[in-house]
């Protein structure tokens, strides 16, 4: 698996990938997959992750459902330039300019784990143009009133000084080792997988995920990858809105044996968003949710069309 070639035979290949210009300078990557002309879906990745960090059977399924699904590098990975934001509230902007870009006016959400922030940013702040939103195993706020107990992210908060001070010597070390460790890639994973619960072992067997991970990695490091470091900086900070104010539709999917994300942080995230369903995945992990790819498409689909009924109807 650690040939490229090899990967490429397991993947559908983007159908337009490339970067886009924003009104300061600074450039977003993207790649598209599916129908051109079908509902568009931004697909929001985890941390780490890119714009390639889509399974097969979303690739695969987006055509028969008529998506147009849309792999977002956040600044700091990929092809888009670094930066980091004062607070996760402000990535909505960009992905507004995106949207106007690539001519897109509505559109749904999907975001993994560390994807999860941004998808909620951007349903608070543009409300009227995103159709429905789809979180799997995301990260839930660590700081303020609707901070969530324990976890691993919580050690963002609590090292916020020397992680702010710190991020772009610990952006370059990342960076440096990703690139160091690329032709040991496919090994990285299996050693990964060895030590995971059973539901992301039994997903990272299978080929085509391994696949994804390691060409969605390696084509998101060639120009360094600092959007970790970036995330792990924000996630400690206030994310500049209320969740309780986000009323956008929302499924949320949680494996009940995440080991990254406790599950008590979707059900806490799920009694503070007013539009919201937990999708529960017994047994699953961290990323159990990719490994439904075509439920989750189907949930996304789902909710859209239940919000547009309800307007219509008013």
């Amino acid at each position: 698996m650690n040939s490229a070639a090899q990967r490429a035979a397991l993947l559908t290949r983007p159908r337009l990938e490339g970067t886009i210009g924003l009104d300061d300078g600074r450039r977003l990557g993207f790649a598209e997959f599916g129908a051109h002309r079908g509902r568009p879906v931004f697909w929001l990745h985890g941390t780490p992750g890119g714009r390639r960090q889509i399974p097969q059977p979303a690739r695969v399924s987006a055509d028969r459902l008529g998506l147009r699904l849309i792999g977002v590098d956040r600044p700091g990975t990929g092809s888009s330039t670094p930066h980091l934001y004062r607070r996760v509230i402000d990535f909505a902007a960009d992905l507004a300019e995106l949207a106007v870009r690539l001519d897109i006016d509505d559109f749904g959400l999907i975001g993994l784990s560390g994807g999860g922030p941004y998808v909620l940013a951007t349903a608070h702040e543009l409300p009227s143009q995103v159709r429905a939103a789809v979180v799997l195993g995301g990260v839930a706020p660590s700081v303020g009133p609707e901070a969530a107990d324990g976890g691993i992210v919580s050690l963002a908060a609590r090292f916020q000084l020397p992680l702010t001070a710190l991020r772009e010597p610990l952006a370059f070390g990342v960076s440096t080792f990703v690139r160091t460790a690329r032709p040991l890639g496919g090994t990285a994973v299996a050693l990964y997988a060895r030590v995971s619960p059973e539901g992301d072992r039994r997903l990272l067997g299978r080929p085509e995920f391994a696949a994804m991970f390691l060409d969605d990695l390696f084509v998101g490091s060639q120009l360094g990858l600092r959007a970790p470091v970036y995330d792990a900086v924000l996630f400690g900070r206030d994310w500049g809105f209320s969740v309780r104010d986000v009323k956008v539709p929302v499924v949320w999917w949680h494996g009940d044996a995440d080991h990254i994300i406790p599950f008590a942080h979707g059900q806490h995230m799920v009694s503070l968003l007013p539009n919201s369903r937990m999708q529960i995945q017994p047994g699953e992990s961290h990323l159990g949710g990719l490994g439904e790819a075509e439920d989750v498409l189907s949930s996304l689909l789902e909710a859209w069309d239940q919000r547009d009924l309800r307007h219509a109807s008013r």
